[in-house]
C-alpha cells in the first residue's frame, strides 16, 4: 500500500506557500490594515479555514511573512566571516562583501517588506525590533568583530569597531536605499549601478581606516 502521507505533506507544505505567497501581495498593496483573511483565502485559492489552520490570525501570518526576509541573513553573515578572516588582499575582499551587501539588500521584494514593516511599526514593536535585530543588526556586529580582528592584524586603523562598521554599512547602502524608501521600485537599479555604490563605498571606507 502506497505511503500517502509525503503526498499530504506535500499539498500542505503547497497550500501554505501559497498563502505566504497571497498575503505578501495583499499586504503589500493594501497594507495590513487593508487585508483581509477572507482575500487572503480567495487569492490563494484555498478554504478560510485552511488559511487559519496554518496560521492563528492574520496577525502570526504577517510576522511570519517579516521574518521570513530575513532568512537569507544567515547565510549573508558567513560569507562576511568566511571572506574577511585572513584576508591577504583587504580591498578586494571588502569590495566582495560589500557587493554580496548590496545586492542581497537593494531588491524589491526586500524594500518593499522593509518600507511596510516601518509603516506598521508602531502597531507592531515586537517584530519591528526582532526585524531589527535579526537582519541589520546581525549583520553590523559581524562585520564590527571582522573589522576588529583586521584591526588586530594591523590592517585597519580604528577605535570604536561597531561604529566602523555602520560607516562601511551606509557607504554602500544609504543612496539606493534612500531612494527606494521614498519612491515606488519601478525603475531599479542596474547591476553595473550597485556595483559601483559598492565599490565606491570601500574605497572612501578605506580611505579613512585603512592603515597606513
Amino acid at each position: 500500500m502506497t505511503d500517502e502521507r509525503p503526498q499530504e505533506e506535500g499539498r500542505s507544505a503547497r497550500k501554505r506557500s501559497a498563502i505566504l505567497e497571497a498575503a505578501t501581495e495583499l499586504f503589500l498593496r493594501n497594507g495590513y490594515q487593508g487585508t483581509s483573511m477572507d482575500e487572503i483565502a480567495a487569492v490563494a485559492a484555498v478554504s478560510k479555514q485552511t488559511v487559519y489552520k496554518n496560521f492563528t490570525d492574520k496577525e502570526q501570518l504577517f510576522g511570519d511573512i517579516i521574518l521570513g526576509a530575513t532568512d537569507r541573513v544567515g547565510e549573508f553573515v558567513d560569507v562576511i566571516t568566511a571572506t574577511l578572516a585572513g584576508t591577504e588582499d583587504l580591498e578586494r575582499d571588502l569590495g566582495l562583501v560589500a557587493r554580496r551587501y548590496i545586492a542581497t539588500v537593494i531588491q524589491p521584494r526586500v524594500l518593499q517588506l522593509r518600507r511596510l514593516l516601518i509603516a506598521e511599526a508602531g502597531r507592531f514593536p515586537d517584530l519591528a525590533r526582532a526585524y531589527y535585530q535579526r537582519a541589520p543588526e546581525r549583520t553590523i556586529t559581524t562585520l564590527a568583530a571582522c573589522f576588529q580582528d583586521l584591526a588586530d592584524r594591523g590592517l585597519l586603523r580604528l577605535d570604536d569597531a561597531h561604529l566602523a562598521a555602520n560607516h562601511f554599512a551606509w557607504l554602500i547602502l544609504s543612496t539606493p536605499m534612500d531612494k527606494t524608501m521614498f519612491h515606488e521600485y519601478d525603475e531599479p537599479f542596474t547591476a553595473a549601478e550597485l556595483e559601483r555604490f559598492a565599490d565606491e563605498g570601500v574605497r572612501v571606507f578605506l580611505a579613512a581606516y585603512r592603515r597606513a
